[in-house]
């Protein structure tokens, strides 16, 4: 279960719990940014009903417990004041110095900015701690413990927002103190957002641990007397042995991965073993193998080759006794001090630098992926693509792989030689064409499997493709992938809309080049948010724009003759249907949701179908399933990559398709069909109905869905009743 840790802590206790460690000095500023930040925060209450001052001095105290320097501390305590209150960022920097001011700063969610959907805005307060975090790692561990105190506290939350806050705790802040090797904070975050998230599953399990309580710690106390028993005998250094049951949240992992109930869950106790030295762990190592016997494929060196977050331990999986299975984790008490505080471990304090602190350069120079996610925030343009990649990015990788020269590299599973040898560099990750594995040619998109020695074949020519965007599975490899494919998208679609702009002003016997100087154009260009006519010839090359209003605006063109008044009634219908229709097609082209689509009626693409787009002469882009007859017909050279927009605003249209169905010619069969279909949320736009010679049913019907995924249900409800024969999509 979560830790019970003590939630509130007056300022008193606090500062008193600070003079072993912090200067006088140190003490007396903190006790001023504590009363700087409870005048600030005047009036201000929480949900519980507490003054608000409560929560920064709770974070303050979790951050003091990391062992952090004055700075980070004093972060703590004015953590909020720029968001909620009047305080501004120069106010903290002329009272507290800029060191502070710049840690308050990254840690200041974006609430003035506008976004259109809440995850939005996650993902650009995410991207904002991510890259405030690449300056200076102090942020992120304010963020940890502003997150951990919300999270002690959430119960005072509504239960829609006690969600929504646990599943971000889940997928982002639990995962990101697990990379920064903060396992204490990490095992917290884990169960509390497991506990809001799932609460019915999670009191269930804490029902079914409390009921064999006495048994495990019995058994626990027993495994660990006959551990110290054995090792005592053949050793003479100290040592110290401990025992516990695996924390909640990694229990139900466990359940879910194997999906097996709680009592089918054999390894969920832990043991661990604190030395001093590192030849004394394999010394404790082969001593423990010989008292209780190993499982084959479970010993893991994470002291030859640590983490990418630092971690190092020993971990062997044993059946212990009563033919139970346990854990043993053998570290040095400092691999352990690093286990438990990761990265806030190797902080020093400099009582002459009044910034506060420093970082072993050398640990903090492993965390490479930190690299990697400010990189990947200059890469990435949406918010959604930059949360999901780092999302994927922060899960705990489990394999290791070594390069030709021994090196070794740490990538999640599933990981392709794509991963790696973008992993090495971009330019290396574009020209890759094969692979070799320990020794032995694999295709590009060949799951690695730890341990495998990887060397990657490049080529010249080779260029990146959207392919492999469907199997390579780091955030660096699929940002640089899709900048690639959309640079490509736009380049094609420039060429496409500067050769049909040409042809339209040629065919009206004028040139474009004659009016690209003047005044007028570059009003114009500005009018349609181009900075350069490439990118008017962008907009005209993905359907934005046609070459008919171009030339039309651009040569001023004044209409021949004034419209019949049925003709203009139906310009007029047309033009407020457009500007009514919601911005965000249910494609998007390049990027972009808002350019000019139409559905191929040959094949009546929904979504969820692998589709493909073709740039017409007028009719912006066609969208046609990827397979369908027809794209093989049409111009190479104006096909382009699309794909379904999931979060646009019209991502609930409805699409009609086609299905054809053969059954028995039984009686109330039709009724029956008629009624699967509405009540599968379908709606039947169009009906063909006969009876074949041989007394059989023959039914088509166009039909308006969501997706794949709802027609897919249906045709399965469909070919349930009694007297089908066949039920397709045409």
């Amino acid at each position: 279960m979560a830790k019970e840790n003590k939630i509130q802590i007056t300022i008193e206790e606090l500062l008193e719990s600070l003079k072993e460690s912090y200067s006088q000095n140190d003490i007396d500023n903190l006790k001023r940014a504590y009363e700087f930040s409870k005048n600030a925060h005047e009036g201000q209450m929480r949900r519980s009903g507490e003054p608000y001052i409560t929560h920064p001095v709770g974070v303050t105290s979790i951050l003091s417990s990391l062992n952090l320097d004055y700075a980070t501390l004093a972060t703590g305590l004015l953590h909020d004041t720029v968001e909620d209150t009047e305080v501004t960022l120069e106010d903290i920097e002329k009272n507290f110095g800029e060191v502070v001011a710049h840690l308050v700063d990254g840690v200041t969610k974006i609430s003035q900015m506008t976004f259109k959907h809440t995850h939005e805005k996650q993902g650009e307060n995410i991207r904002k701690m991510i890259v405030a975090m690449g300056k200076d790692v102090r942020v992120v561990l304010v963020k940890l413990a502003d997150r951990l105190h919300n999270m002690r506290t959430l119960t005072h939350m509504p239960y829609d927002k006690q969600k929504v806050k646990a599943r971000e705790t889940l997928d982002i802040y639990a995962p990101l103190a697990g990379r920064l090797g903060m396992s204490s904070i990490k095992t917290e975050l884990e169960d509390l957002g497991f506990r809001y998230c799932e609460p019915e599953r999670f009191y269930e399990l804490v029902q079914q641990v409390d009921q064999k309580k006495t048994e495990r710690e019995q058994y626990i106390e027993d495994a660990k007397k006959q551990l110290q028993e054995q090792i005592a005998s053949k050793v003479n250094f100290e040592f110290d042995v401990s025992g516990r049951p695996k924390h909640l949240f990694s229990i139900y992992k466990k359940m879910i991965s194997r999906n097996v109930d709680y009592d089918q869950v054999y390894d969920i106790l832990a043991f661990r073993i604190i030395v001093n030295t590192v030849p004394q762990c394999y010394e404790a190592l082969g001593i423990v193998h010989t008292l209780f016997k190993p499982i084959p494929g479970r010993f893991k060196d994470f002291v030859a080759m640590a983490k990418t977050n630092n971690y190092q331990s020993l971990h062997t999986t044993l059946i212990g006794p009563k033919g139970k299975r346990i854990e043993v984790q053998i570290r040095t008490s400092e691999m352990h001090k690093i286990a438990e505080l990761g990265i806030a471990a190797h902080w020093r304090y400099k009582e002459e630098s009044r910034g506060g602190s420093s970082v072993n350069d050398e640990a903090v120079g492993k965390f490479n992926w930190l690299r990697d996610l400010v990189s990947l925030h200059q890469q990435t343009e949406g918010s959604d693509e930059f949360l999901e990649t780092v999302k994927k990015d922060l899960l705990d990788s489990e394999i290791y792989i070594f390069t030709p020269k021994g090196d070794v590299k740490e990538f999640p599973e599933g990981a392709t030689p794509i991963d790696f040898a973008y992993s090495v560099h971009t330019d290396l990750g574009s020209k890759v064409v094969a692979a070799r594995i320990n020794g032995r040619m694999v295709p590009l998109k060949y799951k690695m499997q730890n341990g495998d020695t990887v060397e990657v074949l490049t080529s010249k020519t080779q260029k990146p493709s959207k392919d492999w965007l469907k199997f390579c599975v780091t955030g660096k490899a699929k940002s640089k992938i899709r900048t690639f494919v959309k640079s490509e998208q736009r380049q094609k679609a420039m060429e496409i809309g500067k050769d049909l702009l040409e042809r339209y002003f040629r065919k009206e016997g004028a040139s474009l080049s004659r009016f690209t100087g003047t005044t007028e154009f570059k009003e114009y260009l500005k009018s349609q948010g181009c900075g350069s006519i490439e990118e008017l010839h962008v907009l005209v090359g993905y359907g934005k724009l046609t070459s008919k209003i171009v030339f039309k605006e651009v040569a001023q063109v004044e209409e021949p003759e004034q419209p019949s008044a049925a003709s203009f009634i139906e310009n007029a219908v047309k033009t407020v249907t457009q500007k009514l229709k919601p911005k965000g097609s249910l494609v998007k082209v390049g990027g972009m949701d808002d350019l000019l689509v139409n559905f191929g009626k040959c094949c009546k693409p929904i979504p969820g179908d692998s589709i493909m787009g073709y740039i017409s002469r007028g009719r912006g882009i066609i969208i046609h399933q990827a397979e369908c007859e027809k794209t093989f017909e049409l111009d190479k050279d104006r096909r382009i990559d699309v794909e379904w927009n999931k979060t646009g605003a019209n991502n609930n249209e409805k699409r009609v398709v086609t299905i054809k169905i053969v059954s028995l010619d039984t009686q109330g069969l039709l009724k029956q069909m008629t009624d699967t279909i509405t009540t599968n949320g379908a709606n039947i736009m169009k009906a063909d109905i006969k009876t074949t010679r041989d007394r059989r049913g023959v039914c088509v019907f166009d039909v308006e869905v969501r997706d794949v995924q709802q027609l897919n249900a249906l045709i399965t409800a469909l070919n349930k009743l009694k007297g089908m024969i066949s039920v397709q999509r045409l």
